[in-house]
């Protein structure tokens, strides 16, 4: 728009998961099966499906679809234009992904931009900076300070860090995108917002734990407070930022969702590791081969 624990695979199975998760000793005490049977569970385990990328979950009486990234099975890649300019759609998207779009998780609009569609604050992609970091007062969301940086490493963990802190460690990111409020920072919310607000619209946000990272859009309107209060007190992410809102667009495959908005400026976009497909060999500062999201 223009200006904790997240390692379960379900994330409505964590409180269940906690609560029958038992001592080692506990484990002990089933009763032993044959080797046939085993054999047919351990096969049984290996056919399974995976559990699908996104999942609607609701929250004090409002809609949420959440979608998981994970870098262990998972890639991750920001993109705002393609080689004819902007791609301005998750349809756009599409189109530049070409055979890679056959992986796609999920995708998201994912930080601010100005009428050019260019990102108002840092975009780094495959190791390269676009767009510096934007330190500056203003109005608007983005600069509702604290702010915050969502980054991949080289490794493919996600990361969120307060702007200014961002810019003290300089890291080596791969990917990263700028964008304001930070909705929670150390388990705490921001204290310019309101517990449920009269600024209702639909919006997208990233919380982070473990290397691991969830992207939140609202089914409809809501308030700040609301989404941070979801992302904190029901995923559990200590560390959350917004990424826009009224614009907040969703591609998810496994539940047949491609919003049709054509005024976006970036994305974020999950892609499924093939079963040879090894992890980003791209390194910071290094050039890769060209992906949408280079420019």
């Amino acid at each position: 728009m223009t200006n904790g624990n997240l390692g379960a695979p379900t994330l409505e199975k964590q409180a269940k998961q906690a609560d029958n998760r038992g001592s080692p000793r506990g484990a002990w005490r089933a009763p032993v099966l044959g080797m046939a049977a085993a054999l047919s569970l351990c096969a049984a385990a290996r056919a399974a499906p995976p559990e699908p990328p996104c999942q609607a979950m609701t929250f004090e009486d409002s809609g949420f679809t959440v979608c998981r990234y994970e870098p262990a099975t998972d890639e991750l890649r920001l993109a705002a234009r393609g080689p004819a300019g902007p791609l301005g759609s998750l349809v756009g998207l599409r189109a530049a992904l070409g055979a890679d779009a056959g992986r796609v998780a999920f995708a998201m609009n994912a930080g601010m931009y100005d009428p050019a569609r260019d990102p108002v604050g840092l975009f780094v992609a495959q190791g390269r900076t676009l767009t510096p970091l934007n330190l500056a007062t203003g109005e608007g969301n983005f600069f509702l300070k604290p702010n915050g940086v969502f980054w991949i490493d080289s490794a493919g963990a996600a990361h969120l860090d307060e702007s200014e802190a961002f810019a003290a460690k300089a890291p080596a990111a791969a990917w990263a995108t700028q964008s304001g409020p930070l909705l929670v920072r150390d388990g705490v919310l921001h204290g310019a917002i309101a517990a449920n607000g009269t600024s209702l619209t639909v919006r997208d946000a990233v919380g982070v734990s473990g290397g691991a990272a969830v992207f939140v859009i609202s089914d409809g309107p809501v308030s700040f407070g609301r989404l941070a209060r979801f992302l904190r007190d029901r995923l559990g992410c200590p560390d959350a930022l917004y990424l826009d809102g009224h614009v907040s667009s969703l591609w998810a495959p496994s539940m047949g969702r491609l919003d049709a908005r054509e005024d976006l400026g970036t994305f974020v976009v999950v892609l499924r590791r093939g079963p040879t497909s090894a992890p980003p060999r791209c390194r910071p500062g290094r050039r890769c081969s060209r992906r949408p999201g280079s420019r």
